[in-house]
């Protein structure tokens, strides 16, 4: 395994996982259990964020805290991400968030932007880039690419599950940006799909198919 790449296995991360992935999951259990595992992921990927010390007075007397010193910018890629982001901002309510749409150009297949919205101090922040799957990485990619663009330099990529191709693609690009997900499986099929994967993370946020 990549340096770069962590893998959570945490057994409740495990446990939601497994019922994310059951074909008979409906659309509401599907919504409410991605937007809880992506909370419960925070706690990972933010492990490294900086703090700084405050002087505070509590009811009792004054004392020192620790709070964050950096911000926080949660980027999801549209639309599947965005259920992501709600998740990790009900833990860090202070959290920019960003959007970034991207679709697939049918004739070369790559990633194309057609929306990028991104906190105006997104250079000095602590940026997670948010998407349910990890897949062929070219959305992921493009992503990383944008947010640098804008000045970012202290990125992460967090995704639900992932796959081999995708993580290669995304670590050969950018071997600096660690990439934060709970399952690798298998491998992509001939149509793109993560194996044995989830299914279309976006279609069963939405109830769309």
């Amino acid at each position: 395994m990549k340096e770069n790449v962590h893998v959570l296995n945490h057994p409740l991360m495990q446990h939601k996982l497994t019922l994310l992935r059951d074909k008979t999951t409906t659309t509401k259990e599907f919504r409410e259990l991605a937007k809880e595992v992506s909370a419960l992921m925070v706690y990972e990927i933010s492990r490294d964020t900086k703090l700084t010390e405050i002087d505070i007075e509590t009811p009792i007397g004054k004392t020192k805290g620790m709070v964050l010193k950096n911000d926080i910018a949660v980027v999801p890629i549209l639309r599947a991400g965005i259920i992501m982001a709600e998740g990790i901002v009900e833990l860090i309510p202070t959290a920019k968030v960003g959007h970034i749409g991207l679709y697939r150009d049918p004739e070369t297949l790559q990633p194309v932007e057609y929306y990028c919205k991104l906190p105006d101090n997104i250079s000095s922040c602590h940026v997670f880039i948010v998407d349910p799957m990890l897949a062929t990485g070219g959305s992921a990619v493009k992503s990383v690419e944008l947010v640098k663009e804008h000045g970012a330099t202290n990125i992460i990529f967090v995704c639900l599950i992932s796959a081999p191709e995708g993580i290669k693609v995304l670590s050969d690009r950018f071997p600096e940006v660690p990439i934060y997900t709970i399952a690798i499986d298998e491998k992509l099929n001939s149509h793109g799909y993560i194996v044995p994967g989830l299914g279309d993370a976006g279609d069963r946020i939405y109830g769309t198919k």
